[in-house]
């Protein structure tokens, strides 16, 4: 007994990582506290919904057999009932009480970012990403879409960059999103982060990775109808220890330098790539 129940958490824990699957219903399993949090909101809501939606199907069940014309042929002439009138205005308060705790408690949760450990800026472009790490030396990449023959494993297209957003587990991490151009929206569905990036204005969330996740590549879109290059915005985060971090951080600080005119990238969503969504 005690193999298969951890068979069982060991599959569980793969099954975090990678992209969604052909047929999967349902959230992505959560990775962080707040997506945690949303999915546990969303069960409730769920069963809430499932017992109201049966409950009436009941009654009007009720209602058609007990009132037909043929068991009820003299119709009543009742046009109140003030218990009836107390309960249906009653009783939909209490649920709306029931969901109104536990939902301005998530929103809090997601809103209000805690004492942070690192940031990083999210730009997005069209149409691509741009992600800025200030806290590790200033140095700043750009994630295009890898393209199909970049691949090993084909079912990763429009879900895979060139370069991954390299992440340290067990750290509470601040993401400021903004953009460049016009509006997009930085969407990790694992880690409940869907967050619009908006000219002109910095937009915050923050997230936090357990250590159990190292290692681990998780996959998001832009969220927000931006062009024609829209489905070609992909988001790629590498997860890894604290150790491996410092080591990438290292390396990326040589091969992302900064430099006083940053060359600019051109549309990575070109007329061959827009044709292919096409087909």
């Amino acid at each position: 007994m005690p193999v298969a129940i951890a068979l069982l958490l060991g599959s569980a824990t793969a099954a975090f990582a990678g992209p969604p699957r052909p047929g999967q219903m349902g959230f992505q399993p959560p990775v962080t506290p707040v997506m945690e949090d949303i999915e546990k909101f969303h069960d409730l809501l769920l069963i809430i919904i499932t017992s109201i939606t049966v409950f009436v199907l009941i009654l009007l069940l009720i209602v058609m057999w007990r009132f037909s014309e043929k068991r009820n042929p003299t119709p009543s002439k009742t046009t109140h009932n003030t218990w009836i009138e107390v309960a249906w205005t009653v009783v939909p308060i209490l649920i709306l009480i029931a969901i109104v705790f536990p939902s301005f408690s998530l929103l809090y949760k997601a809103d209000v970012v805690p004492e942070t450990e690192m940031t990083v800026k999210v730009i997005g472009k069209q149409w691509y990403w741009t992600f800025e790490y200030p806290d590790n030396g200033n140095f700043t990449f750009d994630a295009i879409k890898a393209e199909k023959d970049e691949l090993e494993d084909k079912s990763l297209y429009l879900l895979a960059t060139d370069n991954p957003v390299v992440l340290p587990v067990d750290t509470n991490i601040k993401f400021l999103v903004t953009a460049a151009d016009v509006l997009h929206d930085f969407a990790l569905p694992a880690f409940g982060i869907k967050l619009d990036a908006v000219p002109g204005r910095l937009n915050e969330t923050w997230a936090y990775v357990p250590e159990r996740f190292a290692g681990e590549t998780f996959y998001g879109q832009c969220s927000e109808l931006c062009g024609s290059g829209h489905a070609f915005m992909p988001v790629t985060v590498k997860m890894v220890s604290k150790a491996d971090y410092e080591a990438w951080v290292k390396e990326a600080q040589e091969e992302f330098a900064r430099i006083d005119a940053p060359e600019t990238r051109t549309n990575v969503a070109d007329a061959s790539g827009v044709a292919d969504f096409a087909q």
